[in-house]
């Protein structure tokens, strides 16, 4: 029984670490495994973003405590102009998991959208304090803070 025990804290502790660390869903359970995340992924792969919202709307009606699914329903209204329901994800998202790099990283790019560079060089600093200056969420918004400041002329 001990050693039962023993593996079932151990498992939860891997997934848990994982889940926290990357922000991401671990592979093989009931969200991912969910045909209409499936769905979902294909749907912004194709860029079709009513699709996404769509497939991932179901998902998050059935895996309501995943921020994954929270996360990838606001990028899909955020690429389909919709940020008000974009950012009302996001938030649930960050909500779930404050710690969730892609979320952090897409509402910044609707901060900026919304020509919000404070909101998202906030965001920027979150990511910096959770994975440094060189994982990919950080890049990817720094570059984004970096082109908005020069076609919008606004100072560091």
């Amino acid at each position: 029984m001990k050693r039962q025990l023993a593996a079932f804290l151990l498992a939860c502790a891997g997934w848990t670490g994982a889940a926290i660390g990357a922000g991401t869903e671990p592979a093989g359970n009931a969200v991912t495994d969910d045909p209409d995340w499936k769905a979902g992924k294909a749907a912004i792969d194709a860029k079709n973003w009513k699709g996404a919202v769509d497939a991932f709307g179901k998902v998050a009606k059935r895996h309501a405590d995943s921020a994954d699914t929270f996360n990838w329903l606001g990028y899909a209204y955020r690429k389909s102009g919709d940020l008000d329901n974009a950012f009302r994800n996001y938030d649930t998202a960050l909500r779930l998991d404050p710690k969730h790099l892609g979320a952090h990283e897409y509402i910044g790019e609707a901060f900026l959208m919304k020509k919000d560079l404070a909101g998202a060089e906030t965001h920027l600093k979150d990511l910096e304090r959770l994975c440094g200056k060189r994982c990919e969420e950080y890049e990817d918004l720094a570059k984004s803070i970096t082109e908005f400041r020069s076609k919008t002329g606004s100072a560091k």
